[in-house]
């Protein structure tokens, strides 16, 4: 999608259709055309209700109040609105809550890009976007005089963010036939040659060298090996150190303790956090964000088989803590035990965070759009939880406690890879990885458990069918912060 900023009045520009933003439901804003037609159709302004009227090239869509969640979904709204049509080109006003509010149309620009995302690799007849060239007008709703060269940065910044996410969607939603640990590696190679990036691989040779057993008991009945990937964003004299831990699950049969055939279904999911991590450095990289930005992922694949490691088992993680697996399908947090060591020792980082779709626990207690952040200080929950809010994306704290801690006891091992509890099964998890971030890092680390809004099958807000992409926009805005 193409995207032009000009100066020039919305009325003087060439477009095959014109998007209006309703904001007044009484149509007395100067940018409401056909009111008497609006009226007679019924149109209310609801928040994303939209009325395309085709005999004007014109799509109206409501909007509750300025401001960039709403404005985001509008967008995203519009070009979905238009996905059917043949229309070609779009043009659109600016509207800002102040004349400051350039991130007004970074939402703007980011709904249009998410909005338009499909993935049709594996249909025979592929729908394409008819709708290329969108133009944007510097007039604004509230006559606010704008600035064109901050408002160019901020279409650049969303233009950036939003390929990200949607090539972190193009991941997860790539079947396991096709996307395998190596693949992953591959991507991560891939990205280091586009963007100067340092990539190191490690395969089963180096990983077993590491001491990563845990992660290999994991990947043991796959005929795909493990890879533990290392990208790194490396700018001269950076603000700031992050670590970016990614769950690479590329699937999850959930081992001997087998899924039942339903649950199995979409599991190409539990790569989500990896894949983030993986969009996230090509955000970040892209725009050259004075923060050193280390993404660590271990891409693994559960499987059932003669070699399956198995419930009563106890391995050695990196660390030297020992495991008793009660569970084969709660194997993510012990490939995220083992990643999380081999972090913590290749960077000292001023902030550590892992993304993984670890527990359907979070679900249950957030439902499918929010992701749950736990750690043991508040100050890295709370930086994920103002930068989700920036960014559109939603997340909350669930709190660590010592009576759940309890639960992970094991009476032949160190601890216990699941509570002795049905319930706080998210915390618990959070709890579980909490052991294996060394003393002096555990104020510097938050857990993000992305389960539910990684994956939903139907459509939400600027978000298709399928992967969403969560965690690219909320942990960009993360550096960009840092950055400042």
């Amino acid at each position: 999608m193409n995207f032009e900023l000009t100066i020039s009045p919305i009325s003087e520009i060439d477009a095959d259709v014109e998007v209006i933003l309703i904001v007044d439901k009484n149509f007395k804003h100067n940018f409401v055309k056909n009111r008497k037609l609006l009226k007679k159709a019924n149109f209310k302004a609801e928040q994303d209700e939209s009325y395309l009227l085709v005999e004007k090239n014109r799509l109206f869509i409501g909007v509750e109040k300025i401001n960039d969640k709403n404005l985001r979904v509008a967008m995203a709204k519009a070009i979905q609105r238009l996905k059917s049509t043949k229309y070609k080109s779009l043009k659109v006003a600016c509207y800002f809550e102040n004349k400051e509010s350039t991130h007004n149309l970074r939402a703007m620009v980011e709904g249009l890009l998410l909005g338009a995302y499909s993935f049709n690799k594996y249909k025979t007849k592929k729908s394409k976007q008819k709708l290329k060239d969108v133009t944007i007008s510097l007039e604004e709703y509230h006559g606010f005089e704008l600035d064109k060269q901050e408002c160019e940065d901020a279409i650049k910044l969303a233009q950036i963010t939003a390929d990200a996410t949607n090539f972190t969607r193009d991941i997860v939603n790539t079947t396991p036939n096709d996307c395998y640990p190596d693949t992953l590696a591959q991507i991560a190679q891939g990205l280091a040659e586009e963007l100067n990036l340092e990539c190191k691989i490690l395969k089963p040779k180096e990983i077993k060298k590491e001491k990563m057993e845990a992660l290999l008991a994991v990947a043991r009945a796959s005929r795909h090996k493990p890879r533990v990937i290392h990208l790194a964003h490396k700018p001269k004299n950076p603000k700031a150190v992050i670590s970016l831990i990614g769950k690479g699950l590329t699937y999850d049969s959930g081992g001997l303790s087998l899924k039942p055939s339903t649950s199995m279904v979409n599991m190409k999911l539990d790569k989500s956090g990896a894949s983030a991590v993986l969009g996230i450095l090509k955000a970040v990289s892209k725009m050259n964000l004075p923060v050193e930005v280390h993404g660590f992922v271990g891409a693994v694949e559960n499987m059932i088989g003669g070699d399956a490691y198995k419930p009563d088992d106890v391995l050695i993680s990196k660390s030297g803590k020992t495991i008793e697996v009660r569970n084969t399908d709660a194997e993510g947090r012990l490939v995220l035990a083992d990643v999380l060591a081999y972090a913590q020792q290749e960077v000292e980082a001023d902030y550590i965070f892992d993304l993984a779709t670890l527990t359907g626990a979070s679900v249950v207690a957030l439902g499918q759009y929010t992701s749950a952040v736990m750690g043991n200080c508040d100050t890295p929950k709370d930086m994920v939880i103002e930068a989700s809010k920036e960014a559109g994306e939603l997340a909350t704290k669930l709190d660590f406690n010592r009576h759940l801690r309890k639960s992970l006891k094991s009476n032949v091992a160190d601890i216990s890879n699941i509570s002795n509890t049905p319930y706080g099964g998210a915390i618990t998890a959070g709890i579980f990885l909490d052991n294996f971030i060394e003393k002096e890092n555990k104020d510097k680390w938050a857990h993000i458990d992305i389960a539910g809004p990684a994956y939903v099958e139907h459509t939400w807000g600027e978000n298709p069918v399928g992967a969403s992409g969560y965690g690219v926009r909320m942990m960009t805005r993360l550096v960009e912060k840092l950055a400042k």
